[in-house]
């Protein structure tokens, strides 16, 4: 459990020994599964619906959902014969959206930003193969930029999805490249290509920029942040018509925008209750900041202390050899 518990704390949330379908019990993954299908409080969905979108087989969609709604993480309609995510689930919302304030400032300098870029402004997080916005804020004439509160997108077909891979660990790339290859090799083709040029560009610039992948009329620039609270990435995105700003456009007058909100939301607030950013006093600064080095040179530095500490024991040993074998001869 030790050991487990190491790995999933070094390198964020995924397992990166090459065993992460023993890492996870499966039932406990399809639920959560079924759970990711519900997008909003008001979505409803049945078990075929619910199936489809899993890739799951109905029968075992129907056991899920019908130990969910015993639990209180969904509700059954029977005027529709579909489900609803329950108080259960609400709660556990409820719960994980804690630091009210950081999030109010938060909105506040997006949309301070918003203005002076006609798109949409988002921060988000990410959920097995998507991007979840956890807040946003458009300038009033962002036409076609919907995304809101709650609202996924695709890791593979958006900025903030390149951005989150390329900073990541190259081994919690690779696990997660690892699933997508297993359950959407689609998205995994696409994605794989870019991902050495994303991480240059996250190395040279500080941020990736993504045209006309998720939308051919949208363009994309992203920056991702490390979260010690979380100990993974969260990305500030920021989308744009692609007929008003092309990819040289977004690195002259949207980069230095976005660079500087980055610092900004940083340093908001110095509550650890508050901001997911601020280091707690237990948490052990593994990377900071959109540096996907700093994992790789800790790990080396760590790999040669211990290969130290081995050649020591190893010199002690010896030693310890030596001296009862002089003993024995005496």
């Amino acid at each position: 459990m030790g050991r487990r518990s190491e790995r999933l704390g070094r390198h964020g949330n995924v397992a990166v020994d090459g065993t992460v379908e023993n890492d996870v019990i499966q039932v406990v993954s399809r639920a959560f599964d079924v759970m990711r299908c519900f997008e909003g409080y008001e979505a409803r969905l049945g078990n075929l619906e619910i199936a489809n979108r899993c890739r799951l087989p109905r029968s075992t969609v129907s056991r899920l959902t019908h130990t969910l709604t015993r639990m209180g993480q969904l509700v059954y309609l029977p005027q529709d014969q579909k489900y609803r995510l329950g108080p259960g689930a609400v709660a556990m919302g409820s719960q994980m959206m804690r630091g009210l304030r950081f999030r109010a400032l938060v909105r506040m300098r997006m949309q301070e930003v918003a203005e002076r870029i006609p798109g949409t402004i988002g921060l988000v997080a990410p959920d097995r193969f998507h991007m979840v916005y956890l807040e946003y804020a458009r300038a009033y004439d962002a036409v076609g930029l919907q995304s809101t509160t709650g609202s996924r997108i695709e890791i593979a077909r958006t900025a903030a999805g390149h951005a989150y891979t390329a900073a990541l660990h190259p081994d919690a790339y690779a696990a997660l490249m690892a699933d997508m290859e297993r359950e959407i090799p689609q998205e995994a083709k696409l994605l794989q290509p870019r991902i050495e040029a994303n991480r240059r560009s996250l190395r040279d610039n500080g941020y990736v920029i993504s045209c006309g992948l998720w939308n051919p009329h949208i363009n994309g620039i992203s920056v991702p942040i490390w979260s010690p609270q979380y100990r993974d990435y969260l990305v500030i995105t920021v989308g744009l018509l692609a007929g008003m700003y092309d990819e040289a456009r977004m690195r002259v007058e949207v980069a230095p925008e976005l660079l500087k909100l980055s610092r900004a939301v940083i340093g908001m607030s110095d509550s650890v209750e508050d901001n997911p950013f601020v280091e707690t006093p237990s948490a052990r600064p593994i990377r900071k900041g959109p540096s996907i080095v700093a994992g790789v040179r800790e790990m080396r530095n760590e790999l040669e202390a211990g290969a130290g500490r081995a050649d020591a024991a190893a010199s002690l040993r010896a030693a310890d050899g030596r001296r009862r074998e002089s003993q024995a001869a005496t």
